[in-house]
């Protein structure tokens, strides 16, 4: 089965849920941050499930590669200000560790799909879609 819509990539429920946890953890960080640290956090979070979204309705391998590029940007945005929000002992330790750990994983994803986009599959959907599904 083809992927047809973006909210059926893993990677962009990934990007979801690590965008849910941003917000979460935002809201046990100083206020003195609200227009500082938490709204950068939020953003670049934001960021990365829009831009997979955005590429993949460009419906092109090569749109959806750049978009893509960009998603790996606001990641490593992400996750430096989450090494800062560590190194300022703001949050929960163990929160920022897991989220940390939930940005890398998704790294990962979005470089393996960016491989995948590279392959000599003939359609994107062909190359999007899962196999055996």
């Amino acid at each position: 089965m083809a992927v047809k819509d973006f909210r059926d990539l893993l990677i962009w429920q990934k990007a979801m849920e690590l965008a849910e946890g941003i917000y979460r953890l935002c809201q046990g960080l100083p206020s003195n941050e609200a227009f500082g640290l938490v709204s950068q956090l939020r953003r670049a979070a934001v960021s990365i499930a829009s831009n997979i979204a955005e590429g993949h309705a460009r419906q092109s391998q090569r749109e959806f590669n750049r978009f893509l590029l960009i998603a790996r940007g606001s990641l490593a945005e992400l996750q430096t200000q989450l090494f800062l929000v560590e190194r300022l002992g703001y949050g929960d330790g163990g929160e920022v560790r897991d989220i940390l750990s939930h940005a890398e994983e998704l790294g990962k994803m979005i470089r393996g799909m960016q491989k995948t986009l590279g392959s000599t599959s003939p359609t994107l959907d062909s190359r999007l879609s899962t196999p055996g599904s």
